[in-house]
């Protein structure tokens, strides 16, 4: 973050006019600065090894259908080596299996190339927060790519108030949102975090929301 409200931004697209679109677009919002692009996931990764000035972005904007290296993998690898990057994939397809691809790889959010620029400023912000931000499509995309699969594990002890804390971290509500939801303290609903982190063996937020979906449990 290069200052108190401004966050550094990769776009990573394999169409020039793409990526040229989407930097002036950003370059209208003072809470982003575009610091870097790269029309391949694999250019992507070696502008990341080489070091960009300032450091790393704090969010990728990444295209999913690109040559060679998609933007599934590129997402993989990139969160592999560096964790604390957000990265939102933007397509012009949904297909329900690659929506789980996206979010399993780490992606906190898959957007549709079509949303309007009011949703993708709002997408992009949620991701800066972690927080995933689906539009209703998306969603029931994910929903159905995770029934395909089959569904693995028990309920894993959970207690009714922390699924119901699980529902709503799937429906991307942040910790204020879900105490004021449950009327509880957002201490409390941080210790119900933390325990749904450790009985689902999950590491983040993204990963609780795809177990709920993946249950069936979430809202499609």
């Amino acid at each position: 973050m290069t200052g108190t409200d401004t966050y550094r931004v990769m776009i990573v697209d394999d169409h020039d006019m793409v990526r040229m679109g989407l930097k002036t677009y950003l370059m209208l919002e003072p809470k982003f600065e575009v610091v870097a692009e790269a029309g391949s996931g694999e250019d992507a990764l070696r502008l990341l090894e080489k070091g960009l000035e300032g450091g790393l972005p704090d969010l990728v904007l990444m295209d999913l259908m690109m040559p060679g290296m998609d933007g599934v993998e590129t997402t993989r690898r990139v969160i592999e080596a560096y964790p604390s990057v957000r990265i939102v994939l933007l397509t012009s397809f949904l297909e329900d299996e690659k929506v789980v691809a996206a979010v399993e790889a780490g992606a906190v959010s898959y957007v549709l190339k079509t949303v309007s620029s009011e949703e993708l400023v709002y997408a992009l912000t949620g991701a800066l927060r972690g927080m995933p931000v689906m539009t209703a499509d998306v969603s029931q995309a994910l929903t159905r790519g995770l029934r395909q699969r089959s569904a693995q594990g028990v309920d894993e002890g959970l207690t009714e108030r922390e699924k119901e804390v699980l529902l709503l971290i799937a429906e991307g509500r942040a910790n204020k949102e879900i105490a004021e939801e449950l009327h509880i303290s957002i201490k409390t609903v941080k210790t119900h975090v933390s325990n749904l982190l450790m009985k689902c063996e999950m590491e983040d937020r993204t990963q609780l929301a795809v177990y709920a979906h993946r249950k069936g449990w979430a809202k499609s």
